[in-house]
């Protein structure tokens, strides 16, 4: 069975229900998922495996709190990534010039670390009339299909 590392930053909870929504859509395609609400980079297996990152932008561009460890530790890593592949989900609100920054910058910081990129970010606006968990599980089931 495949692997993926759900990698969460979530300030209220709304982005955690997505991670679930897009682990509940993996298992349905046969993918083993391990869910990290506070990540550590320390404890995310990263040789031969998805990341899929997940995260709110918080105040002007900021990532959460609970993701800001995992980036310091990410920024200052000289691990080697290019086993790892990478997916991104960003949630935010468009009617803020920040909207979904931290999903674009985690995604940038990743590839600048030899991440490979599966697909462009998938990012939500929370200001529209959308189900997120919906959303997002539909995305995910598209792009993994095609891995398949």
């Amino acid at each position: 069975m495949k692997s993926v590392q759900i990698i969460v930053g979530s300030m209220l909870g709304g982005t955690e229900y997505v991670a679930e929504a897009c682990e509940e859509a993996l298992s349905a395609l046969n993918y083993s998922s391990t869910l990290h609400l506070t990540p550590d980079l320390n404890e995310i297996a990263s040789k031969n495996q998805i990341w899929l990152v997940c995260t709110s932008t918080h105040g002007a561009g900021d990532y959460p709190d609970n993701f800001q460890q995992f980036v310091d530790q990410l920024t200052e890593t000289t691990e080697d990534l290019t086993h790892t592949h990478v997916i991104t989900i960003g949630l935010g609100d468009s009617n803020y010039d920040t909207f979904c920054h931290a999903a674009k910058n985690i995604n940038k910081l990743l590839i600048s670390k030899g991440c490979n990129e599966i697909q462009e970010p998938l990012l939500l606006d929370m200001s529209q009339d959308i189900d997120p968990e919906e959303a997002a599980s539909d995305w995910i089931t598209a792009q993994f299909d095609q891995l398949s």
